[in-house]
């Protein structure tokens, strides 16, 4: 069946994708293998939130052999490494050379709102107009700052993931770093190395081992289909979606980090930021049960990938699973703190990301900004998004998780385009 609707012209085009990370190009891997003409507008470089919103030093935390896209495979020396900041820049930059995708860069879209038999596009280079569109802008496109900061001392400075690169931008002195998720926890640690004394404010978090039974975390994860848990194996799916990444770091020496690790370098463990009351900052009681907490989830899964190797015979270390050491939180962690007599110069708030949507002029927001979709159908007639967290199974803003999501979107897309509504499914 013939799916070109229209000869891509200058401005009319069937489909549209928006963004040109892994996401947006996974997905113009099956619209080109079906025939569909699109366009990718990507608003920066090709990659641009790896070049410009990472920090030097970051890592994936998924091991090499995990990270595919549709038709490529990891094809390296070191499937057990993890890529580094330029590595996944010139990953991304290979595989769209190689899927040949009709990419369009630094080409900024400013507004997309409904039009006849479609949607209208306008961009910093001019107005496109198609029949379906995929939203591939990913979920990390905007920190999360709470409204606190703006009650911080003049004489702090505060900075986000995306403006911190390295320890040397900072103001000497001490670091309040503000949440203890992924993020939060490698920069804690890699500021705390560099001879600043941190203090982490934790909320509540996700704790893994970076290794189990001799096998990376993500390979018990994987294998014991975690990962493919779909929207439909869960009770309270925005609950699942709004988790924080787990406390993992991808190094060589494949080491932990935990609320442990970082004490014992000498990072300060304090609870939430709970308020400000003119120089005086105070932080939540809460930090020993959300500690317990972490301990407890991880235990679980322990558990039940032991289960898993015993039932099923899955290839471990044989010798007696040895379980982490739980949180050491200490009897009494300060409630508050002065910031006009204490050290700590800098704030960097890993409070987490949202996407952004403010060029969207569909109404498909809830009430907290949020699409309005089911598995990755958002609710308007030939409207789709990709990348975002648990958006079909748990591995969806994961690289690996991008083929079999890009793969059913498209396959919806298809039979919206063509009328075929026995098709209409997101599986």
């Amino acid at each position: 069946m013939n799916t070109r609707y229209f000869r891509q012209s200058a401005r009319r085009v069937t489909t549209i994708v928006i963004g040109g990370g892994h996401a947006g190009l996974a997905i113009s891997h099956y619209l080109s293998a079906l025939s569909v003409d699109h366009v990718v507008l990507e608003r920066g470089e090709m990659a641009n939130s790896w070049r410009r919103e990472r920090w030097d030093s970051l890592r994936l935390l998924t091991p090499n052999w995990q990270n595919g896209l549709p038709g490529q495979c990891y094809r390296g020396t070191d499937p057990d490494g993890y890529m580094g900041m330029a590595e996944v820049v010139e990953f991304i930059e290979a595989y769209a050379r190689r899927s040949k995708a009709p990419l369009h860069t630094q080409t900024t879209v400013t507004a997309v709102s409904p039009s006849e038999g479609g949607y209208k596009v306008a961009t910093n280079r001019g107005e496109w107009h198609c029949r379906t569109l995929v939203i591939a802008t990913g979920a990390f496109a905007t920190p999360v700052v709470p409204a606190i900061a703006q009650a911080f001392p003049g004489s702090i400075m505060q900075l986000t993931p995306h403006q911190y690169r390295n320890p040397d931008q900072l103001a000497a002195g001490g670091v309040l770093v503000v949440g203890a998720a992924a993020s939060g926890s490698q920069i804690a640690e890699e500021i705390q190395h560099s001879g600043r004394q941190v203090t982490l404010a934790v909320g509540e978090h996700v704790r893994m081992p970076r290794s189990y039974r001799g096998r990376d975390i993500q390979y018990w994860m994987h294998h014991l289909d975690l990962l493919d848990e779909s929207i439909e194996d869960v009770d309270d799916i925005d609950r699942v979606r709004g988790l924080s990444s787990p406390q993992l770091i991808g190094t060589p020496e494949k080491r932990d980090l935990n609320l442990n690790t970082l004490s014992d370098m000498g990072v300060k463990l304090v609870g939430r930021v709970a308020g400000v009351q003119g120089s005086r900052l105070q932080f939540s009681a809460s930090l020993a049960n959300v500690s317990r907490l972490a301990d407890l989830k991880m235990l679980r899964l322990l558990d039940a990938i032991d289960e898993a190797i015993e039932q099923r015979g899955l290839e471990a270390d044989k010798r007696p699973p040895q379980r982490p050491e739980r949180g050491r939180i200490e009897r009494s962690p300060p409630l508050s703190l002065n910031l006009a007599n204490s050290e700590i110069k800098t704030v960097l708030w890993a409070t987490g990301f949202r996407p952004d949507y403010s060029w969207l002029e569909v109404p498909v927001l809830d009430r907290k900004g949020r699409l309005r979709h089911r598995g990755g159908v958002v609710a308007s007639p030939g409207l789709y998004v990709m990348g975002l967290p648990f958006m079909r199974r748990r591995s969806s803003s994961f690289i690996c998780g991008a083929d079999n999501d890009a793969r059913a979107i498209t396959e919806h897309l298809v039979a919206y385009l063509t009328g075929n509504s026995a098709r209409r499914r997101v599986a």
